[in-house]
C-alpha cells in the first residue's frame, strides 16, 4: 500500500509550491480575445474565475462560459461562486453567449451553470435553448455542457441529452466520504446516476472531474475512479483543489507531481479515454481533446 510522506503534508496558507506557479497568459491569441472580452463585456469562467489556463486554451480556440446568472442555490465548501437567491432568468441569455462565442471566434466551446433549484425546471430549458442558440450562429463550434445535476430529475437531463453536445460533463468533485462536506447539497451516487443515465440514453461522450487535497486518501481516489469507470464515463479530469478565500475548505495536502502522474496511469488502465491529471487541471483543460 502507497503511502504519502509528511513532506506532503502542508499547513493552511503556507505557500504554493514551485509546481502551482504559472506565468501570466501572453500570446497575440489571447492578447486579442482579452481585447474583445473587455470591449464586449463577454461573460466568461475563464476570466471571472482567473483560471490558470486561460492562455492556453484561448490560443487553442477554447472557452468556458457561465450561463444563469452568477448567484447558486448552493453552498458548496469548495466553490467561489455567490450563493444566494440568483435574480430572474435572463431569456436573452442563449443569444448572447452564442454571439460572444462568435465575436471570440471559439471553435469548441464549454458551457457550465451555477445551480438553480429555485427553478421548476432547474435551468434546464435555458440550458438546451443556449446549445440551440450556439447551434444557429456557430454551426462549426463543437460544444461540452458541463451540467450540474439537476436533482437528478431524468425530465431535465433528457433537454440536455435531446440537443446533442458532444460531451456532457457532470463532476463527482471529491469522494464519497467527503461529499457532504464539499459539496453539501449534493450526492455522490445521485451523480454517479446522472453520468449513467446520460450514457444509457445515448450521449456518445461523458465526462466527470475530480479535486484533491481535501482530505482524501489515496485507496479513496482508486474508489472514484473505478466508480466513475463503472458507470460508463468516458473522461476523467483530476487537479488539486485551491482554497478560494479564508471561508472555504482548507487545502489539507498539495499533492505531489507524481501522484498525479500515477492516478492518471491507473486512470488509463481502467479503460478511460483520456485522462487530464495534474496540479493545474481545471474540468475544460484540454476539452478539445475530449470529442474524440
Amino acid at each position: 500500500m502507497k503511502t504519502e510522506t509528511v513532506s506532503n503534508i502542508l499547513p493552511e496558507r503556507q505557500a504554493k509550491p514551485k509546481w502551482l506557479r504559472v506565468k501570466l497568459p501572453t500570446g497575440k491569441k489571447y492578447t486579442e480575445l482579452r481585447s474583445l472580452v473587455d470591449k464586449y463585456s463577454l461573460n466568461t469562467i475563464c476570466t471571472s474565475g482567473s483560471c490558470p489556463n486561460m492562455g492556453e486554451c484561448w490560443g487553442e480556440g477554447t472557452a468556458t462560459f457561465m450561463i444563469l446568472g452568477n448567484i447558486c442555490t448552493r453552498s458548496c465548501g469548495f466553490c467561489g461562486v455567490k450563493t444566494g437567491r440568483p435574480e430572474t432568468v435572463d431569456w436573452d441569455e442563449p443569444e448572447k453567449v452564442a454571439r460572444s462565442i462568435k465575436l471570440m471566434q471559439i471553435k469548441h466551446a464549454v458551457l457550465t451553470s451555477v445551480d438553480r433549484d429555485d427553478l421548476k425546471d432547474m435551468g434546464s430549458i435555458m440550458w438546451a435553448e443556449t446549445v440551440k442558440a450556439v447551434r444557429r450562429m456557430n454551426p462549426e463550434t463543437t460544444l461540452e455542457t458541463l451540467i450540474p445535476d439537476f436533482q437528478g430529475v431524468e425530465q431535465h437531463i433528457d433537454r440536455i441529452i435531446e440537443v446533442a453536445p458532444e460531451v456532457v460533463s457532470h463532476n463527482i468533485e471529491t469522494v464519497r466520504r467527503l461529499t457532504r462536506e464539499v459539496r453539501i447539497q449534493a450526492k455522490y451516487d445521485r451523480s454517479l446516476g446522472v453520468l449513467k443515465y446520460l450514457k444509457s440514453q445515448g450521449q456518445r461522450r461523458t465526462k466527470s472531474g475530480i479535486m484533491l487535497g481535501l482530505g482524501e486518501e489515496r485507496e479513496e481516489v482508486i474508489e472514484t475512479l473505478h466508480d466513475l469507470r463503472a458507470n460508463d464515463v468516458d473522461v476523467v479530469t483530476i487537479g488539486q483543489y485551491l482554497q478560494p478565500s479564508k471561508k472555504h475548505l482548507p487545502v489539507k495536502r498539495f499533492i505531489m507531481p507524481d501522484q498525479f502522474d500515477e492516478y492518471k496511469q491507473i486512470g488509463l488502465d481502467l479503460g478511460f479515454r483520456h485522462v487530464e491529471s495534474s496540479a493545474l487541471v481545471r474540468s475544460s483543460y484540454k476539452a478539445q481533446k475530449h470529442i474524440n
